[in-house]
């Protein structure tokens, strides 16, 4: 007896949204070759949530939700969608990126800000054919999104390499060969100066000076963006919320709030929750990211550039 395809009707999904909005999103999950299962409101997340069998894709659509009822419900999404390792897919608006990153910010988690529909049709379609190793439809949209990721999981890694190197990480420096060309970046631990932060600030707004002799898209480098930001921010003694995070990468928030995730994984960034307010989260450098930094600068200042 031939064994039938659970997937064969298309990969499951658990929605969470508001219902008089629901219809788009099941639309999208349509397209993407998906099938709703089950769709629930957002007032009955806590007692219906994690009830369904198997591991559905979780599709959560935030717009029209009441930041009370948010709350609540992330919290109960986040402890399912962990024990059960589920994907999710959340499309929200600008105005809920601190509460919906301070709940659910991870790397099964793809977070599309003010998305279209077509960019919300390819997030689903990766994820559920992650999630179930089943075809896709819109296959194009699939492999288009597949390389752009590809793309991003490398230009991370390479980071993150780099960053190692710089903070001293990756053994003893090599001798002979080429490598006794170039100068060493590894001579002694690199200090704070005074006025690193300032120096930091310089460089952010000589980046945003090209954008406004050029034009914006030309240069866009979110991951070293948010690095400057960031160490900024440490070296002056204060914090960045996910949101703001976002805007200093000068990039659309979707593309902002997936480095942010890279990065994450990477271990360059991590994420504190504010002790006054459960509905917001900061952003934060690793101590290899700080000390990566800190090499950084002391390297750009022995070559004369600063």
């Amino acid at each position: 007896m031939q064994q039938q395809d659970p997937y064969a009707d298309g990969f499951p999904v658990v929605l969470i949204s508001a219902r008089a909005l629901a219809g788009a999103a099941t639309q999208a999950v349509r397209q993407a070759g998906g099938r709703v299962m089950r769709m629930i409101d957002w007032s009955a997340v806590a007692d219906e949530i994690g009830r369904q069998a198997g591991r559905p894709l979780l599709m959560i659509d935030t717009h029209g939700a009441e930041a009370a009822a948010m709350e609540v419900a992330l919290a109960r999404i986040d402890a399912v969608a962990t024990a059960l390792d589920l994907p999710v897919v959340v499309s929200l608006p600008q105005g809920d990126i601190d509460l919906v990153a301070a709940m659910l910010l991870g790397p099964r988690v793809a977070m599309l800000c003010e998305a279209s529909e077509l960019e919300l049709v390819a997030a689903l379609a990766i994820a559920g054919a992650t999630n179930g190793g089943v075809g896709v439809l819109h296959g194009h949209l699939h492999e288009g999104e597949s390389e752009r990721l590809r793309r991003l999981n490398a230009e991370v890694a390479r980071i993150a390499e780099v960053l190692t190197r710089l903070s001293g990480q990756d053994g003893e420096e090599r001798r002979g060969g080429v490598g006794d060309r170039h100068q060493s970046f590894h001579a002694a631990p690199a200090r704070v100066q005074p006025g690193d932060a300032d120096l930091v600030r310089r460089m952010i707004r000589a980046r945003r000076l090209r954008d406004g002799l050029f034009g914006s898209g030309l240069f866009e480098e979110p991951a070293w963006d948010m690095l400057l930001d960031l160490y900024a921010t440490h070296l002056e003694g204060a914090r960045v919320s996910v949101s703001s995070l976002c805007i200093a990468a000068a990039v659309a928030p979707t593309t902002a709030l997936r480095w942010i995730g890279k990065m994450t994984e990477a271990g360059l960034f991590t994420r504190q929750p504010d002790p006054a307010d459960r509905r917001r989260a900061f952003m934060m450098m690793t101590d290899r990211a700080v000390e990566g930094m800190r090499n950084y600068l002391a390297a750009i200042r022995r070559l004369g550039v600063v």
